[in-house]
């Protein structure tokens, strides 16, 4: 045991010795104008280093210098610039004056690829013949050097001259092999619009036929996403996908996509493609089990009163609406981006959850051809019910809204819970089933209801008016009129109708109903009416009839039950009001049940002598 600590101490003199005296023997500013050939000859870029260098032993041998920078060709401003490097160097070939670099460090960096950092062309060069291809502005990066680190430094990206994004906290290692095969792990932080992602990714990275093509597989993906519009908590997860680039022509290929956000996740594949005019083309192809739409965009169930009453069931009147987020109409330009690029996207979802409601089976398909969508297919299930819509969006103009064009089929739709989820009183509810043709500008609840034209044949099963019986209005107003009828003492505040029917027409906010009607065991309504929807009023003209809950006469009941009643319902939804004339309808009945009568007596009284008193009393009538 004491003979091998003795070797081990004698090991670590000589090791120190030697290192000692390589320091003493070898200056390594002899490397300087080595190092900037090397660099340029590899790669064409200007290697400088400020100040002298000097060597570091421990825990490695390694070259330190000041401040460096490294520039492309005809560059403004450096790619990379610091305060400082670390070069890890071998030990032998420094005997025989090689250097021989296994890793770089740079501290506190800045790498800036900006138009001002580009390779540029020298003024006298010759230009290229007219349809030849433009050299990639890649560089074939040849270095041997196993391992890079970047900590605690900027990246500065921009594409064009107001659109810059700032990259902060950078940490940055690569390690690879003789084969160019690289284990890369990459943190940052980016703010940006009063947001801030932070993320750390880990990959390993196929460089072998750099920058022609490349691939990464994304073992692991963290972010957190933080800022203004988003939740109170943000948005984090994780992910992990195969990513694979080509530059000639260039080609995106993102799959075996993996990614959480909060509660929902997603899986599929994305790609891409740039031809050489500059026209992009996506297919998007994603699947979820679950999206929660709310966890990400921030959204709030309404407040006190209406917590928990998505069932109206178990309302017994109209509420108040709840403020909606998208009460302000489109602006020009705001779709304007489908004009740069076309698509072909397929989303597909087992549920998801949007302003509390809960639809199951989504899907939907769409492809765009710069600026001109084809709406294939929106679908899903809510509740007992079911939609489908297809359709179209056109952008022609930046300077003008989106037009839209749509066709829904909506069947069995509870509507109390989507009128509470944006924001609308819930006066009028039911099982809607609907078909009908709109189209209009603007894609917003605002929009839908001042600019958008269209025609609807509507049906409406265990439909139901909050805050009004009509049934009551009616027979109140007879029994306070005659004595010889009396009603129900109780009644509900609304008004049940079993089945509904109607046809809609929509014009600029106002929905003109040309034909309705309504029944239930109690009561039948038909007519028409306007609606208008950006100022929530309405004013309907009803034909009713009360078939149940008359007491009295027999003779008085049946000339109740077949009498039609004119009622107009009126004023805002949620302060309904209403006009009728019991008592001028009851009068014509019994007017005409007295003609009537007067006319069966005299067909049977032909030679009576009151024969012309009675006809001069039936034309007064």
């Amino acid at each position: 045991m004491r003979r091998f600590q003795t070797t081990i101490v004698i090991l670590l003199v000589v090791l120190a010795v030697g290192m000692t005296a390589l320091v003493l023997l070898v200056n390594p500013n002899d490397f300087r104008s080595y190092m900037a050939k090397e660099v340029q000859q590899r790669t064409g870029y200007d290697l400088q280093l400020d100040g002298s260098l000097r060597w570091h032993v421990w825990p490695r041998l390694s070259i330190l210098s000041g401040r460096m920078s490294l520039t492309a060709p005809g560059a403004a401003q450096p790619v990379v610039s610091a305060e400082n490097m670390r070069l890890d160097v071998a030990l032998w070939p420094l005997l025989s004056h090689q250097l021989d670099v296994k890793q770089v460090m740079l501290k506190g960096a800045v790498i800036r690829l900006t138009p001002d950092s580009d390779a540029q062309k020298p003024d006298n060069s010759p230009i290229a013949p007219s349809g030849s291809r433009e050299p990639s502005k890649d560089v074939a990066w040849k270095l041997n050097i196993k391992k890079v680190q970047v900590k605690d430094s900027l990246l500065i990206w921009q594409q064009d001259k107001d659109d810059q994004i700032n990259m902060r906290d950078i940490n940055l290692s690569i390690d690879q092999d003789s084969e160019r095969q690289a284990y890369i792990e990459f943190s940052s932080r980016i703010n940006r619009n009063q947001r801030d992602l932070s993320f750390k990714l880990a990959a390993n990275v196929d460089l072998s036929s750099y920058p022609q093509r490349y691939s990464a597989v994304v073992s692991s993906f963290d972010y957190h996403l933080a800022g203004v519009g988003l939740p109170a908590d943000g948005i984090a997860g994780q992910g992990s996908a195969t990513v694979s680039y080509q530059s000639q022509p260039q080609l995106l290929d993102i799959s075996n996509l993996q990614i959480t956000a909060n509660q929902s996740q997603l899986q599929g594949r994305v790609q891409g493609s740039m031809q050489a005019d500059g026209e992009s083309t996506y297919q998007v192809d994603l699947k979820s089990a679950a999206l929660n739409l709310d966890n990400l965009l921030g959204w709030q169930p309404p407040g006190d009163s209406d917590a928990g009453s998505a069932n109206t069931s178990q309302q017994s009147g109209p509420r108040s609406p709840v403020t909606s987020n998208s009460q302000s109409v489109s602006q020009p330009g705001e779709m304007a981006f489908l004009r740069d690029f076309n698509a072909d996207v397929k989303i597909q979802a087992k549920q998801i959850i949007y302003h509390g409601l809960t639809i199951a089976d989504f899907s939907l398909q769409v492809q765009n051809q710069q600026g001109t969508a084809t709406l294939q297919d929106l679908s899903g299930k809510l509740g007992h019910g079911t939609f489908k819509t297809q359709g179209a969006i056109s952008v022609v103009d930046n300077n003008q809204p989106a037009q839209i064009t749509l066709t829904p089929q909506i069947e069995n739709i509870a509507m109390g819970p989507v009128l509470h989820a944006f924001g609308q009183p819930e006066t009028f509810v039911g099982d809607l089933t609907l078909t009908g043709k709109f189209s209009g500008s603007g894609i917003t609840l605002a929009d839908i209801m001042q600019r958008w034209d269209g025609h609807a044949h509507i049906s409406m099963a265990n439909a139901r008016l909050n805050g009004m019986n009509i049934q009551q209005l009616i027979q109140q107003a007879v029994v306070r009129s005659h004595s010889e009828v009396t009603a129900a003492d109780s009644y509900t505040d609304y008004t049940k109708i079993q089945e509904l029917k109607a046809d809609t027409v929509l014009r600029q906010g106002n929905l003109r109903i040309t034909q309705f009607f309504g029944r239930s065991e109690i009561l039948t309504a038909g007519g028409s009416g306007l609606i208008n929807l950006n100022k929530q009023r309405c004013d309907m003209s009803l034909n009713v009839r009360v078939l149940d809950g008359w007491k009295g006469k027999s003779n008085v009941v049946k000339t109740l039950q077949k009498a039609v009643i004119p009622l107009r319902i009126y004023g805002p939804w949620q302060e309904l009001s209403y006009s009728l004339d019991v008592d001028k309808v009851l009068r014509s009945e019994l007017e005409q049940k007295a003609k009537d009568a007067l006319n069966n007596w005299l067909g049977k009284h032909q030679d009576s002598k009151d024969k012309k008193d009675l006809e001069r009393l039936l034309k007064k009538l």
